[in-house]
């Protein structure tokens, strides 16, 4: 057998410390599958309605006309190529001028000083999910596209495009994944004490 030259000893070394450290990847392996959350609005307000509550998407023709109609407990956004109005409020509501998408609830009871109403965009490829965390109060969805699981100490639930899902109360553990076999592209909207951390690590006991 020939020997190796020096020049080929000293390329395997450098390609072994490069696969070592991650910086050079076979073609077979798998790249990084990312959970992304975008934040897209929010507000703080003091007071909620005094019924069971339910959050109401409708979409507007224009982010303007949404505004205008919002109330105080109304969160207006421009995402996922339309115009969407979020308000928390009693079943069966309705905004004049807009054209009522979905109602999801009733979420689970929560109480506090002051609360934060956020949405947050969110989603990934298949294979990709959330770290396990916590929020201060409750989390709802809606599915755009794909396929949304959600595990909790209660389970595993899923729901659908085009379908809801209500989340459990607040400091719940969660991993929410997409478990379907195509990109998942979902709304997740809180309601949450705003003067806690909005999400905290955790874990499954």
């Amino acid at each position: 057998m020939k020997p190796q030259s020096l020049s080929s000893r000293l390329m395997g070394v450098f390609a072994f410390s490069l696969c070592a450290s991650g910086l050079w990847a076979s073609p077979t392996m798998p790249a990084e599958v990312k959970f992304f959350v975008e934040p897209v609005v929010e507000k703080k307000v003091a007071e909620l309605p005094a019924v069971p509550l339910y959050w109401r998407l409708e979409n507007f023709p224009t982010l303007a006309e949404a505004l205008g109609a919002a109330g105080p407990t109304s969160l207006a956004a421009e995402v996922a190529g339309k115009v969407w109005l979020f308000t928390l409020g009693p079943k069966d509501g309705a905004t004049p001028g807009g054209a009522k998408v979905v109602e999801i609830g009733p979420l689970p009871p929560t109480s506090a000083s002051e609360y934060l109403l956020r949405v947050n965009h969110a989603g990934g490829p298949p294979g990709a999910k959330s770290p396990i965390h916590t929020h201060p109060g409750p989390e709802a969805f809606y599915v755009l596209s794909g396929k949304l699981g959600q595990k909790t100490p209660h389970g595993v639930a899923y729901a659908e495009a085009g379908t809801t899902m209500v989340g459990h109360g607040a400091d719940t553990p969660m991993e929410v994944f997409n478990a379907g076999a195509i990109d998942l592209e979902e709304f997740a909207i809180f309601v949450v004490d705003a003067n806690r951390k909005f999400s905290s690590p955790a874990k499954f006991d």
